[in-house]
């Protein structure tokens, strides 16, 4: 396994035991609404409110370019969680760690990890790493 692989795996690994092990009794839910400092992506730049495939995101701005992003359906569920890594930092083999510590404990159904080459907000080449709280069917056919 080469070593931006393995940079990629830790990732995923670190994230998914970042959510399964958080104590979920004095956080907040974000299941409906995203926290207070989160702010809609289609505020900050020129993107639409619904992104197909992702939903409606949110972000903390000062968590950029990584995030993390908040996706809710069309009614108003939290249905994702993503992180877009700058391929720059993959290459330079940074330490990418704690993704998902600020979020809480949330059941990770399955993850996508998918390149980008550049979007409005997030210019730069990068990585989205999606974990998905619903079903591949349910993502199918409620994120048109």
């Amino acid at each position: 396994m080469n070593a931006k692989a393995f940079l990629v795996v830790s990732i995923l690994i670190l994230s998914l035991f970042a959510f399964t092990n958080m104590s979920t009794a004095a956080e907040r839910d974000i299941s409906k609404a995203p926290p207070a400092e989160f702010k809609k992506v289609s505020s900050l730049v020129k993107l639409p409110d619904y992104l197909p495939g992702m939903g409606t995101l949110y972000v903390n701005p000062a968590t950029l370019p990584y995030g993390p992003f908040l996706g809710y359906d069309k009614k108003d569920k939290l249905v994702n969680v993503i992180y877009m890594v700058p391929t720059k930092d993959l290459d330079e083999h940074k330490a990418i760690d704690n993704l998902g510590k600020d979020i809480p404990g949330l059941k990770i159904n399955h993850v996508d990890f998918m390149y980008n080459p550049g979007h409005p907000g997030v210019p730069e080449p990068h990585y989205h790493i999606t974990l998905w709280l619903i079903g591949h069917d349910e993502q199918m056919e409620t994120m048109k």
